[in-house]
């Protein structure tokens, strides 16, 4: 122990003259700065990642989060009770370190006033929260997402909060079954929301509007959606898809059967893209997980599916006339202009199946199905326009084609007249 302090005083006085030399040009000593930058690797990297992150590029230093006196040169004095020296804050004690600046509005307010200062109240409420006011020292607290040294504004892509990254980060414990063991709870879910339509959006297509971990479960105030909720989770971007379904006898059926409402059709992590072979009555259908030939749903289905079927047809048959058209130089801006809209009604009629309404789906239908009519019609009249224009300039050739042969006949009768006289 004596050789230990004895090495660290060394170093300290090493450090006085950096911390001289700071006083020279007006820099206040951190002796924080110069011990761990002298002590080299690991310790030093502490230093060069505070100094570059969200609080040391605002003046936040060593002290404000660990406490001791920054000023002094004698180990002792420094990391001192009797200094505030807390030195690495216990697993429990993090969210309330951070929350002494992070929840006192008029201290954040010279920051940034828009940041809120509520998250350790949000905490509270979250399972983490919950969990670590009964002594789990597992759980996450703030270091565990955002990182203790070299912590980055979430609006930095370098954060691990950044939404690009939140998966991640997420995973980091979620994803280890050691880990995890003894919550009684899945470590798939980082595998599953890969394969999903809004996993490959986030991490592939690095789309920052899909939504990730923290858009469904909440980030301070992280819980598990519960059956009743998972509806009102999704309806925050599907809002008429939502919508439509509390409006449906969907809606207390599955209120009464305890069932999730969107999850029990789509999943929950792992969210395929939806298809138009999940409604019906085939081997793919979603309906004859609870619907069998015979009943009211299982009928409903089949014609929901075969009115979508028939304007899914019909769009698509109207798309290639208007090809076909194109390929012979025919002006068809107007038509692809009305094909968007057919397009925009078979989405329509595709979210109508939410209120599990045949009428609702028929009406839906309707319209973008009798576009689709108009469409292939004209389409077909500028086909027919172009084989007529091309029968009528052959027909036109022809005639002056016979024209030249019989005017060089004609010249030739005369010349040979002449020729005679």
């Amino acid at each position: 122990m004596k050789i230990k302090l004895l090495a660290v005083s060394i170093v300290m006085s090493v450090g006085l003259l950096f911390s001289f030399a700071r006083g020279q040009t007006g820099q206040a000593p951190n002796t924080c700065v110069d011990c761990h930058t002298m002590l080299g690797a690991p310790y030093d990297s502490i230093v060069t990642a505070q100094q570059s992150d969200i609080h040391g590029t605002n003046d936040i230093n060593c002290v404000d989060c660990h406490g001791g006196d920054p000023t002094s040169m004698d180990p002792d004095q420094a990391m001192s009770a009797q200094a505030g020296f807390i030195g690495k804050p216990d697993h429990e004690e993090i969210t309330q370190l951070c929350a002494k600046c992070h929840s006192d509005a008029s201290y954040m307010g010279d920051f940034d006033p828009s940041l809120p200062v509520d998250q350790l109240a949000k905490y509270k409420t979250s399972v983490h929260g919950q969990r670590l006011a009964q002594g789990d020292a597992k759980v996450a607290e703030c270091a565990s997402c955002h990182g203790a040294h070299g912590i980055q504004s979430v609006k930095d892509p370098r954060a691990a909060v950044y939404p690009l990254n939140v998966a991640y980060t997420c995973n980091k414990c979620h994803g280890d079954p050691e880990y995890m063991a003894g919550y009684n709870i899945p470590t798939d879910q980082f595998q599953e929301y890969q394969q999903s339509v809004h996993g490959i959006a986030v991490l592939e297509n690095k789309d920052l509007g899909a939504p990730t971990c923290n858009d469904c479960h909440g980030n301070h105030g992280a819980t598990p959606p519960g059956v009743t909720s998972i509806s009102q989770v999704c309806g925050t971007c599907h809002a008429l898809n939502q919508q439509l379904f509390q409006g449906s006898v969907h809606e207390s059926v599955f209120d009464m059967m305890d069932m999730p409402e969107c999850e029990t059709c789509h999943g929950n992590h792992e969210v395929k893209p939806v298809s138009d072979a999940m409604l019906g009555t085939g081997v793919r259908s979603v309906c004859m997980n609870c619907h069998a030939e015979g009943d009211e749903g299982y009928e409903t289905a089949a014609r929901m599916s075969a009115a979508i079927d028939s304007l899914s047809t019909a769009y698509d048959s109207a798309q290639v006339m208007i090809q076909t058209a194109s390929a012979k130089d025919m002006p068809v801006e107007d038509l692809q202009f009305n094909l968007r809209k057919v397009r925009q009604d078979l989405i329509q009629t595709r979210t109508m199946i939410h209120s599990f309404e045949l009428s609702r789906v028929r009406d839906e239908k309707k319209t973008g199905y009798q576009a689709a009519a108009d469409i292939i019609r004209q389409a077909k009249s500028l086909v027919r326009e172009y084989y007529y224009r091309r029968t009528g300039f052959g027909i036109f050739t022809l005639i002056i084609t016979l024209l030249a042969v019989l005017l060089y006949l004609k010249i030739r009768q005369i010349e040979r007249k002449q020729q005679r006289e």
